[in-house]
């Protein structure tokens, strides 16, 4: 079948995000089978911040060479045997094993889904990174819905990532067989690549800007469930909104975001996101009803949706080093907080209530927001005398 390039990683963002929600989703089966607390189960989540952390620091040189096609067909193939373990696995130490190589091989994927969408934004001169990563909230949102009346109805977690993974993994067949790499920018020079990929002084600031949207988007993907499940003691669909809700505004955003980018510039954008964060997170603490709370994921959702995409994209366009390094400096500290977020969060949970894990996000969003200035005031024009491509469709 004939996919457009960007396609291809739409696709990819949107069957990765899949089998991660569908793991995620059932975050409270997990833990009971496991029979571990709350910051038990952090520590075993933590596997997969430490197998990310590894594969961001040293994967950039491999990837390089093994090209877009086959990195993709192994990370995500990779990732999914992995995810769709967890709920066969009753040993807290080997469901942190599993999620180790889970992480690692997501690591790897971050950096050239990334990679490959920072480079057709330079040939297209339009930005579709955030509309890329919209994809990825989609199928969070699709995954979460389904797991949710999956959830209800007692199927068990076993069953149903086991259908998730078969379903992915021809669905990745369909999409990466055909992919190629796409053109490299001008400047870009691979032979100086460093082998190990850490960020820079330049790109501290957009590492800053990462951290505060993962970690909100962690507490919003991983402990919602949780949340209103600890809380409010909600049934399991109505519990599993939360996670919807803030899925769906966040795959709203990021679909449709791109022609504000380009009228108001990243920057302004980005503040006015991260100031959107703190409300949410905010009402989340202080809810009164599983209503507010809901509302307040939904919020946390919108706020943090195009923060990451925006970050990595200047990062991608950078021309100081390849391409691959910088995504992978960036997403080295930023992709590996999304991981981080259970275990901390959890710890917080367990020994002061869950409320008060979602207050620990609002410095670092603070901060963030005095980062923005490291993001471009407005996106950049076309360079006199580049030809520039008919524009993308409505649909991509």
């Amino acid at each position: 079948m004939t996919f457009a390039p960007h396609h291809r990683l739409y696709a990819c963002f949107f069957l990765f995000a899949t089998i991660t929600g569908a793991m995620y989703s059932r975050l409270p089966d997990i833990q009971s089978a496991l029979g571990v607390n709350e910051a038990q189960l952090g520590l075993t989540l933590i596997g997969g911040a430490i197998g990310s952390l590894i594969s961001l620091t040293f994967s950039s040189p491999v990837i390089e060479r093994a090209g877009a096609r086959l990195t993709c067909l192994v990370t995500l193939i990779g990732s999914t045997l992995f995810y769709s373990s967890v709920p066969f696995i009753h040993s807290a130490p080997l469901a942190f094993a599993a999620l180790f190589c889970a992480g690692f091989l997501s690591g790897a994927m971050e950096i050239n889904l990334n990679v490959e969408l920072g480079r057709l934004e330079a040939q297209y001169k339009r930005a579709i990174m955030s509309r890329a990563h919209g994809f990825w909230s989609l199928g969070f949102f699709v995954t979460s819905l389904v797991a949710a009346g999956v959830r209800q109805a007692a199927i068990p977690a076993t069953w149903h990532l086991g259908v998730a993974f078969v379903l992915v993994v021809i669905a990745t067949l369909v999409f990466v067989t055909g992919m190629t790499n796409a053109p490299k920018a001008p400047g870009e020079d691979q032979d100086k690549a460093p082998r190990i990929a850490f960020p820079n002084a330049a790109l501290v600031p957009l590492c800053l800007i990462g951290i505060a949207a993962f970690l909100v988007e962690g507490a919003g993907v991983d402990w919602s469930t949780i949340y209103m499940r600890d809380v409010f003691a909600t049934e399991p669909f109505i519990g599993g909104l939360a996670l919807t809700a803030f899925t769906f505004v966040m795959a709203l955003a990021r679909l449709y975001i791109g022609p504000v980018v380009d009228a108001y510039g990243p920057r302004r954008v980005t503040a006015v996101l991260l100031a959107l964060c703190i409300v949410g997170l905010v009402a989340v603490w202080l809810a009164p009803s599983p209503v507010v709370a809901v509302i307040g994921f939904a919020l946390m959702g919108g706020g943090c949706s195009a923060v990451y995409p925006l970050a990595v994209s200047a990062a991608a366009q950078r021309t100081d080093r390849p391409s691959s390094v910088n995504v992978a400096a960036v997403g080295q500290i930023t992709f590996v907080i999304f991981f981080l977020a259970p275990p901390l969060l959890g710890f917080v949970a367990h020994a002061v209530g869950i409320r008060w894990s979602y207050v620990i996000c609002l410095p670092l969003v603070i901060l963030a927001i005095l980062m923005v200035k490291a993001l471009p005031a407005r996106a950049k024009p076309p360079q006199p005398g580049q030809i520039v491509p008919e524009p993308l469709s409505p649909n991509g």
